[in-house]
């Protein structure tokens, strides 16, 4: 089986600024991936064209089984606010998406804990800490039948505020200890491979750079395994369009 993980920044190329459906999707098709794990999800929003981004990664994956949950409702500077999983399914949104193209016979939406006030971060660069206010994170999870047997696939999108992405993926793990293994968790975590394997007890089933996607320094997306599960090959392939690298991780049970 082969899962990959991609921070899509909804579909943009930083090299021009534009989201260029074609491009996006023959960039998730390269990845020839069977299980897909997406971030930074558009929905119904201007910057993308108003497509759903998810619905056109299916098509060009081939997957018949995928969900989009979101994160944010309404548009960026227009009614933006943490969704609440009750929006109108073709209203505008923001979040994470899961794609499959083996049979999904479970579906679970997972809501992340996330800081409740304004708090201090300092951006690289900056010699004073900033105010900020944190996006609503969330993950998804899918029961997936493999040939190989069912597996447990989720993605996600944690905080850049280290306390509190260690707080949520402390917070999934648990929500998802009673789940079938093996278990593949996957996104951008938004910390290194070392804290991320620490925080969560899981293996990692590849060591990649990923960010920035043109001169990667820092690994931020991951796959990370538990249970009777391996990794046989991984890749961190540069696409045309996002601030990250895709990876790519192939798995055998």
């Amino acid at each position: 089986m082969r899962v990959a993980t991609f921070n899509i920044l909804h579909g943009r190329s930083p090299a021009d600024g534009v989201v260029d459906l074609e491009r996006f999707a023959a960039a998730i098709a390269s990845l020839d991936s069977d299980v897909l794990a997406l971030q930074e999800v558009d929905r119904n929003q201007p910057r993308s064209q108003h497509a759903d981004l998810t619905a056109v990664a299916a098509e060009a994956m081939g997957a018949a089984h995928y969900r989009f949950v979101a994160a944010m409702s309404g548009s960026p500077g227009a009614g933006w606010v943490p969704a609440s999983g009750a929006e109108p399914p073709d209203g505008p949104a923001y979040g994470v998406a899961l794609l499959s193209r083996h049979p999904v016979v479970a579906w679970t939406a997972l809501r992340l804990p996330r800081l409740a006030a304004r708090t201090p971060y300092r951006f690289a660069g900056n010699r004073l800490p900033t105010l900020v206010i944190d996006e609503a994170r969330v993950a998804v999870a899918a029961q997936v039948d493999d040939p190989q047997g069912r597996v447990t696939a989720v993605s996600t999108h944690l905080s850049f505020v280290p306390w509190s992405n260690g707080r949520q993926l402390r917070h999934l793990v648990r929500s998802l200890a009673s789940t079938e293994r093996p278990l593949v968790l996957t996104g951008d975590l938004n910390m290194g491979v070392r804290r991320a394997v620490r925080l969560s007890g899981l293996r990692p089933a590849g060591s990649w750079s990923t960010f920035p996607g043109d001169a990667p320094r820092r690994q931020l997306d991951h796959v990370l395994l538990d249970g009777p599960i391996a990794a046989t090959g991984s890749s961190a392939p540069q696409l045309p369009m996002s601030d990250h690298r895709a990876l790519v991780a192939d798995l055998t049970c």
